[in-house]
């Protein structure tokens, strides 16, 4: 059995099988991951996974030094992409986060030292049976969201922190049954 949240969408399927849950140790990445879990706050992941190629072309290819020096006149262009989601709050908040992201960079050498931290630099490893046992919070991630909102983050409650650590492979929630709970499963 595979994890049912994909649905039979194709590409929910190809993020399944192909990114969730998989270890990110990379800066740019982390990011991208960031600024779409922003987005999605309120919103589905299908919403955002069939928008993702109209995010990067809109953000820069997710390169958060551009986009920590984008303008009014970025943000107005932004708000006026009818292939992203059009929200100002969101788009001046992920231009809050680049500069944030930069800040944390800058203390920490990388923003995977820092938010590695939050599971003391272990993927944590639910081994759920079925849906209803994954959570949408966790100590972790209210840990996460305290400190990312206390660097000046914003659209990062503990829920959008756990989704983040769940795509970013710091938790693995596949369920035990679904090929990928092995596959991303990092060796001890």
């Amino acid at each position: 059995m595979q994890c049912t949240w994909p649905g039979n969408d194709e590409k929910m399927l190809h993020y399944h099988d192909n990114e969730w849950g998989t270890a990110v140790h990379d800066d740019l990445k982390h990011f991208e991951f960031l600024l779409l879990d922003c987005f999605q706050a309120g919103l589905s992941w299908k919403t955002i996974l069939h928008r993702r190629k109209n995010f990067k072309k809109a953000f820069a290819h997710f390169n958060y030094k551009k986009i920590a020096k984008f303008n009014e006149d970025d943000v107005q262009r932004l708000m006026n992409d009818a292939g992203i989601i059009r929200n100002k709050l969101k788009i001046t908040g992920t231009i809050k986060n680049a500069k944030a992201f930069i800040e944390v960079q800058k203390e920490f050498g990388s923003f995977d030292a820092f938010i590695w931290q939050f599971t003391e630099h272990k993927q944590i490893v639910t081994k759920v049976k079925t849906p209803a046992e994954i959570r949408a919070t966790s100590p972790e991630s209210d840990a996460m969201s305290k400190a990312l909102k206390k660097r000046g983050f914003t659209f990062v409650g503990s829920t959008i922190c756990y989704a983040y650590m769940q795509a970013a492979g710091m938790i693995n929630d596949h369920l035990v049954s679904c090929k990928r709970f092995k596959e991303v499963q990092i060796k001890k």
